[in-house]
């Protein structure tokens, strides 16, 4: 069955838009903010924190940046107004990296700057390899400019994820530890499910080790059972870190782990930009890619 759904995983663009909106649509809040912050509100009543993801990126166009931080701007003031549990997390290319890196700054520091103003916090999401050296060099920026309202996200897929833990690790860096998601060549990226695991539990083990807060970002159940046995050697306080999970993936887990008593973040997108997301998350998912050709089959019989 594995092999099944991975093969249909594979035919994802082809299927009816409408289709993969229908069976895709636990993994996003919808269209619009309102659509997040609902979904946000039944989160929180459940003792689950968020992170708010305005969906897009690799923008080219300054109007179209400064709409997004605009948008971003209103979710900022819809944190505040209504007192929802929640931060947010910011690509760079859609703040206008591709535009100019200057450019790009200015926007994500003053998206900072906002968020400092309501207690919130920017978590800078890291994207593929060509912009993880200045989105690193983009935190160390703000760190040293004062703000302490902003994290970074580390991919353990990355063989020079080791030596970039090690150097934020010296000005305490708020960090994101995820496996990777985009298609990296074998020269900069492990490959191997075991090798991926293997670095991420070595990069955990250093983070938590130099004090550093941690967001335990995964879905592999081996994982966070790894993650379990280092933080209780380790004796870590459980306001050092959080787990962190996407909106509508292993529910179950994600159920099991808050019932241990440790904190939960769930990763909450939204926006226009949902078909290239949800076809994403569907390749990175093949376990569920079944379901959507029942959908495809019970649309075709109405």
């Amino acid at each position: 069955m594995s092999l099944f759904n991975s093969a249909i995983a594979k035919t994802l663009p082809f299927v009816p838009k409408i289709v993969v909106g229908k069976v895709s649509s636990r993994y996003i809040a919808g269209t619009k903010l309102s659509d997040a912050t609902g979904v946000i509100r039944r989160l929180n009543a459940g003792s689950l924190m968020t992170t708010i993801d305005i969906l897009g990126e690799d923008i080219h166009e300054r109007a179209a940046a400064e709409a997004i931080a605009a948008e971003w701007k209103s979710v900022l003031k819809e944190i505040s107004t209504q007192k929802l549990n929640s931060n947010i997390s910011v690509k760079p290319s859609q703040m206008g990296f591709r535009i100019d890196p200057e450019y790009c700054y200015s926007n994500l520091k003053k998206l900072v700057e906002e968020a400092k103003s309501i207690n919130s916090f920017v978590r800078i999401d890291m994207e593929d390899s060509t912009m993880t050296t200045a989105t690193i060099e983009m935190y160390k920026r703000l760190r040293a400019e004062g703000f302490d309202n902003v994290g970074i996200v580390i991919q353990a897929y990355l063989h020079r994820s080791d030596a970039d833990v090690r150097g934020l690790a010296k000005i305490k860096a708020n960090f994101r530890l995820c496996k990777g998601i985009y298609r990296e060549s074998p020269d900069i990226a492990y490959q191997d499910s075991d090798e991926i695991r293997r670095n991420y539990a070595l990069l955990l083990r250093a983070m938590l080790e130099s004090g550093c807060y941690v967001g335990i970002a995964t879905h592999d159940e081996y994982l966070v059972e790894k993650s379990y046995e280092l933080l209780q050697k380790g004796n870590t306080q459980k306001d050092r870190y959080e787990f962190q999970m996407l909106l509508g993936v292993r529910e179950q887990l994600r159920g099991s782990i808050v019932k241990s008593g440790h904190r939960l973040r769930v990763y909450v997108p939204y926006g226009e930009q949902w078909y290239a997301y949800c076809v994403r998350r569907l390749k990175e998912n093949p376990q569920i890619a079944g379901y959507v050709l029942k959908a495809m089959f019970l649309s075709n019989h109405k």
